[in-house]
């Protein structure tokens, strides 16, 4: 993680990640992992559907 560049994302996630970094508790952070995780996931599902979707209507 040592490679983060915080001028790459917006604001919020630089204050998330600090947040991770410095302040969270261990049940805060087992749940924040959580709720990233699903939400990473669900963020690609939809972005290969489109893709794939953009595939076909070229073909």
């Amino acid at each position: 993680m040592e490679d983060f560049t915080f001028n790459k994302y917006p604001k919020s996630i630089t204050k998330a990640i600090r947040y991770i970094k410095q302040d969270g508790s261990l049940e805060q952070l087992k749940e924040l992992r959580g709720l990233l995780e699903s939400s990473i996931y669900q963020r690609m599902l939809t972005l290969e559907e489109i893709s794939k979707n953009k595939g076909f209507m070229k073909g």
